[in-house]
């Protein structure tokens, strides 16, 4: 039976231990080998920085050999379809194919397909399982624990897919999780967090989370200048020095300097932003090897 990683949503919290056991062992230089070579697509249908050169090398590191699909120039500009495209490259051999597309839900189309593996990279504003493995990997490294944590996610929380994933997979795992947002973008579907005001979140934080304004999917133009919104809803330098004294500043990227966070918190002492960015290797390194054991198998080495 081949795995596909689409959601968190599946896994016991068991399995989210044992994914970031096996970050941590790839952190730590430990290596995995595959029983077979094997051939990985990265198809993204939308702009990355991190996520595509982050999977890549996780999958460099893995021995796995890569094609990066040039969207723009391939037959998807004539009309083919998602599941066409996937088929034609598992016919060539491809056995693996890490997707980001602008849809929701875009993998209910080919998730039928049980002689390949898939990762969800990213769907419009639903899923990023790979950010909340990152994010959690980020996390637990800090605190050794979840349980009893409280994370402030802040920003726009309606069209954020790492909102999404990360408010569920907290909870289930002992976060006490809050949203901070302008009303226009607070999401009452989620029902993983509550609501709290600024100054609330500031006192009560071990983790604050912020979140990039997501421009490309808002119907209408912003209300907010960028520094009123830095004033409303962002980290400024004055409510840096109110956090608590162990909390930990967090953000998916690509930042907004001085509109979600003050500039020069991007890199202080409580930032984590970059160690995300590191971690995020080792986290998708743990997602491929998951993957991938039910196809053809692996050991440590």
């Amino acid at each position: 039976m081949t795995h596909h990683l689409l959601t968190l949503k599946p896994f016991t919290t068991r399995e989210i231990h044992q994914l970031l056991e096996d970050a941590k062992r790839f952190k730590a230089k430990e290596m995995y080998q595959f029983h077979e070579k094997l051939y990985v697509a990265n198809l993204f249908f939308e702009p990355s920085t991190r996520t595509r050169n982050s999977f890549q090398m996780a999958e460099k590191k893995l021995g796995i050999e890569v094609f990066n699909v040039e969207v723009e120039t391939s037959s998807v500009q004539k009309g083919e379809t998602l599941y066409d495209t996937v088929r034609t490259l598992e016919a060539i051999g491809v056995k693996g194919f890490v997707i980001r597309h602008f849809k929701d839900n875009y993998f209910k189309e080919i998730e039928h397909m049980n002689q390949i593996a898939i990762f969800n990279a990213g769907d419009g504003c639903g899923h990023h399982p790979s950010q909340s493995l990152l994010d959690l990997f980020t996390i637990y490294e800090e605190f050794h624990t979840f349980e009893g944590l409280t994370v402030t996610i802040a920003g726009d929380i309606r069209h954020s897919r790492v909102a999404r994933s990360n408010a569920e997979i907290l909870t289930r795992l002992g976060a006490k999780v809050q949203f901070i947002s302008p009303d226009a973008w607070k999401d009452e579907m989620n029902i993983y967090g509550t609501y709290v005001t600024m100054d609330e979140a500031i006192q009560t934080s071990d983790v604050f989370m912020l979140l990039r304004i997501q421009h490309e999917r808002h119907d209408t133009k912003m209300s907010f200048t960028k520094e009123s919104y830095h004033r409303a809803f962002g980290l400024t330098v004055e409510r840096e020095k109110q956090l608590k004294p162990n909390c930990i500043i967090m953000h998916p990227a690509p930042i907004n300097r001085d509109v979600e966070i003050a500039d020069c918190l991007v890199e202080c002492e409580r930032s984590r932003i970059f160690k995300q960015i590191e971690n995020g290797v080792y986290a998708r390194m743990a997602m491929l090897k998951w993957g991938f054991e039910a196809i053809v198998g692996g050991e440590w080495k």
